[in-house]
């Protein structure tokens, strides 16, 4: 069952309901934790390798950790908020910011040592090209 508000009196605006329950919601149940910023993934496939893409608008490539080992990828950073008190009040920010993390685990053939990551237009490219020596395939023949 959902609840619906109803407005009993014709003459007071809803937006001032909205005003009220927006200034508590802000007022007692806000922490002083930023946004969280979890880029969002896609991951591709091909024959000779896989493809990883992180949207990571607004962070600048020297601000960005790729890391490797064992078999775990990891990509970490921080997205500051850039906020600049040159007569603006900001009355909402609705862009996450804050620092992230995101792992992947790496498959066997993979060759680690040929990883190639570069970024363009805030999206982060990670070329995994896959080992030929480990991808050799075998067929077993049925008896």
């Amino acid at each position: 069952m959902k609840l619906l508000k109803y407005n009993t009196d014709p003459y007071k605006p809803i937006i001032f309901d909205r005003f009220v329950d927006q200034f508590f919601k802000e007022s007692f149940f806000k922490t002083d934790a930023p946004h969280a910023f979890t880029p969002e993934v896609d991951i591709a496939e091909t024959d000779e390798a896989f493809e990883i893409q992180l949207l990571l608008p607004g962070i600048p490539k020297d601000q960005i950790n790729i890391d490797i080992e064992k078999d775990q990828l990891t990509v970490s950073g921080e997205r500051k908020i850039q906020i600049q008190n040159e007569g603006k009040k900001f009355k909402n920010i609705e862009s996450n910011f804050g620092a992230f993390s995101r792992s992947f685990y790496l498959p066997d053939l993979v060759n680690v040592d040929k990883i190639v990551a570069k970024q363009a237009d805030g999206i982060l490219t990670i070329h995994l090209p896959k080992d030929e020596k480990k991808m050799i395939k075998k067929t077993v023949q049925v008896n």
